[in-house]
């Protein structure tokens, strides 16, 4: 399925009267493409649209040459937005980074979000028209390398640390709801974590997740695979693949779950 990638971040605006209503209900369930029809691509992806693939409708083995072929950014066609059920909306809420990689929204509600390439992390807040916002921060710009994790710390309505999962270590920010700009310079939590380039031949995976433990005495940090396959790890290999284990002060450091080759976006089971 050929890719294309957006510079806009989309945010979907629900209202809690939405979530009740029977919008789920609606999706044509019976509509399943198959054959050649299923392979598909971006125009043809919309909610209840299923897909049936057979083996026999995949490529030989080795039909092709193996070659990489990454995503190129596209320009937005006019018009074109995602696909959403009846009764739900898509609006642009805010644009113009170099990659937006992720969200996550502090106690308070402003949006907090991770320009990766960039090497910022912003702070998103929506004014009197909720489709908007109205503030677009630079909330933090320093001691930062490829950075996606974000994680408020302590748990609950008032957190007093900004953790960000840099893709070579974990460092945080002091914080108070409704900051814009973080109150102080990056406390380096955790020095080295293993990583590279960022291609499978150069140092894998790259990306890094945070997430804290219920009670909040524990961190937890995905890191991904330097390979896709790797018959005989050895030091390239070495914690990675795993989401470890840290104390919030970055102390205690063990595999907590290994084999898992690129966990991005981790959270704990609320209940």
């Amino acid at each position: 399925m050929k890719r294309k990638i957006y510079r806009s971040v989309i945010l979907t605006i629900i209202s809690a009267a939405m979530i009740a209503s029977s919008a789920v209900a609606s999706f044509p369930q019976n509509k399943v493409l198959t054959g050649q029809g299923a392979q598909g691509d971006w125009s043809t992806d919309a909610p209840g649209v299923r897909r049936r693939i057979t083996t026999a409708d995949l490529a030989k083995p080795y039909e092709s040459k193996s070659v990489f072929n990454n995503p190129r950014v596209a320009k937005r066609p006019e018009g074109a937005m995602p696909k959403v059920p009846a009764g739900f909306k898509v609006e642009e809420f805010a644009s113009g980074f170099r990659n937006a990689r992720l969200i996550r929204t502090a106690p308070n509600g402003d949006v907090f979000l991770a320009d990766s390439r960039a090497n910022l992390i912003y702070v998103l807040r929506a004014g009197k028209d909720p489709s908007k916002a109205e503030i677009k921060q630079v909330f933090a710009d320093s001691n930062l390398n490829r950075p996606f994790g974000i994680a408020f710390y302590p748990l609950g309505n008032n957190p007093q640390w900004v953790y960000i999962g840099n893709t070579d270590s974990v460092v945080r920010f002091p914080y108070k709801n409704g900051d814009i700009t973080a109150r102080g310079k990056a406390e380096v939590v955790v020095p080295d974590l293993p990583s590279g380039g960022e291609s499978v031949g150069g140092g894998g995976h790259w990306t890094r997740d945070i997430a804290f433990s219920r009670d909040g005495k524990k961190m937890f940090v995905s890191v991904g695979s330097k390979s896709n396959v790797w018959e005989n790890p050895n030091d390239i290999e070495k914690d990675r693949a795993t989401v470890l284990e840290f104390n919030p002060d970055g102390t205690g450091r063990r595999i907590y779950a290994y084999g898992i080759r690129n966990a991005v976006g981790i959270a704990i089971q609320p209940r």
